[in-house]
């Protein structure tokens, strides 16, 4: 059964308080996001350039990089978990209240990190203990992008999901950008002794005005009509039927109504999780390696920063196109482009030239951002309202486990071992994966979000 005889609630508003409102959301959630992905990215930048020496002192160069990008997966493997948490209670209780959760997870975490002993000073503690904060950090980030991606887009007119929906998801290349300014400014204000002794910290530390940003949050926003709307149509079933009625968790229901889109939308994360973790994590251990490229770390950091504020304009373009003309078509292309580009993005670093670098990684992430601009908007018309949250969260963070937890590993080993032709491949190989997930799906940017079924 569906109930769609209500338009979408934001439409029917003055155009005037609407596009105030919607700005309020829109920035609101890309402050929140820049600083949830700016504490997630933190972890990969200091797992390539600190965590080796701070948390895995004595091993093999490549195996204490190994073992600091394994340490990086835990986040991943825990966003899943958080996705099914915060799923099951953003579309039981609401997208605002998980989304105060989230923040405020995210925040305490990330400054423990700051504060954590490194392994000259508690041993064997020190890995154990900074792989739990990790973890704590992939509940957050797991639980994160559902809340935040849809008190946008259920809130956004119907012909604009996508381009407001790109401002959650702007919030990932703002948090690289930060991130790497972040490291940027300490490394170049201390020198490589104290960086390496404490100056890391700092960005870490810094993360507690997080939790100033998930209190505004909590004050000043409202859940969304969509969600407000499910709750209604709930109340009126619950008056009228005889007895009580007993609803399954929203994770099984969206588990039993929709696996075929959540697998599906799960493949079609898988390309943007691979090249991003390789193009903003796995390069700054390869540009500097000494039998590479040798490229100082500034520089390469600097570079990254550059290429993100490139993938930031391409996917507003990529929402904004979608909006126009649907959301597979631009999302395929995605896929394309940087499963091709990924056979450039390395011999371009190999030359040591910056603008070169910089050319490398901002294709990647261009291309890449043609896909995560439409993305939060693709996922969300997915799925009906009372699963949403789970649905679309279901799907973004098992692509993002079996996409990114491990590109970083996999990209050290395969250069390691064969060439680095092979982590070019590998880019490719998920490309293919994104393009047919996403040739599988049914068109949706003409879809209503306040479907109740």
């Amino acid at each position: 059964m569906t109930d769609s005889s209500v338009q979408d609630a934001p439409n029917a508003q003055d155009p005037a308080h609407l596009k105030q409102s919607m700005r309020k959301v829109a920035l609101t959630a890309l402050a929140g996001t820049s600083i949830e992905w700016y504490d997630f990215f933190l972890y990969a930048t200091a797992a390539a350039l600190v965590f080796p020496a701070a948390f895995f002192p004595g091993s093999d160069p490549t195996i204490g990089l190994v073992l600091s990008f394994g340490t990086f997966a835990f986040g991943f493997i825990a966003r899943p978990l958080g996705g099914i948490i915060f799923g099951h209670f953003g579309d039981r209780v609401g997208r605002k209240k998980t989304l105060v959760i989230a923040l405020w997870m995210m925040g305490i975490s990330s400054t423990l990190i700051g504060l954590l002993p490194t392994y000259a000073s508690i041993g064997v503690a020190a890995p154990i203990l900074l792989c739990l904060l990790r973890f704590a950090q992939g509940l957050a980030i797991g639980g994160q992008w559902g809340g935040a991606m849809l008190l946008v887009t259920e809130s956004a007119p119907a012909d604009k999901r996508g381009y407001y929906g790109a401002y959650a998801q702007a919030g990932a290349p703002v948090g690289v950008i930060l991130a790497n300014l972040a490291f940027i400014l300490i490394s170049s204000s201390v020198s490589e002794q104290a960086f390496m002794d404490w100056g890391w910290r700092v960005p870490f530390i810094s993360s507690v005005l997080l939790i100033g940003i998930s209190m505004y949050v909590q004050l000043n926003l409202e859940d969304t009509e969509a969600f407000k709307e499910l709750q209604a149509v709930k109340a009126q079933r619950d008056a009228e039927s005889p007895v009580k009625i007993v609803r399954r968790s929203p994770i099984i229901e969206a588990l039993v109504k929709y696996p075929k889109r959540i697998a599906l939308a799960a493949g079609a994360f898988l390309s943007i999780q691979v090249a991003f973790y390789i193009l903003i994590g796995f390069v700054l251990a390869y540009g500097g390696d000494v039998n590479g490229a040798a490229i100082p770390r500034d520089t390469m950091l600097f570079a990254v920063l550059i290429a993100s504020g490139v993938q930031i304009p391409a996917q507003f373009w990529a929402a904004t196109y979608s909006d126009r003309h649907g959301r597979r078509g631009i999302f395929m292309l995605g896929a394309v482009l940087t499963g091709a580009w990924s056979f450039a993005l390395f011999p371009l670093i190999d030359t040591g030239q910056f603008w070169l670098v910089v050319l490398a990684l901002s294709g990647g992430l261009a291309f890449l951002g043609l896909m995560y601009g439409p993305q939060a908007a693709f996922f969300t018309e997915l799925f009906s309202t009372e699963v949403r949250y789970s649905g679309a969260s279901l799907g973004y963070q098992i692509g993002a486990i079996v996409g990114g937890a491990f590109a970083p590993t996999i990209a050290t080993l395969l250069w390691a071992e064969y060439s680095i032709v092979w982590v070019s491949v590998y880019i490719a190989f998920a490309s293919l994966l994104s393009l047919i997930s996403v040739r599988m799906l049914t068109e949706t940017y003409k879809a209503s979000l306040n479907d109740v079924e």
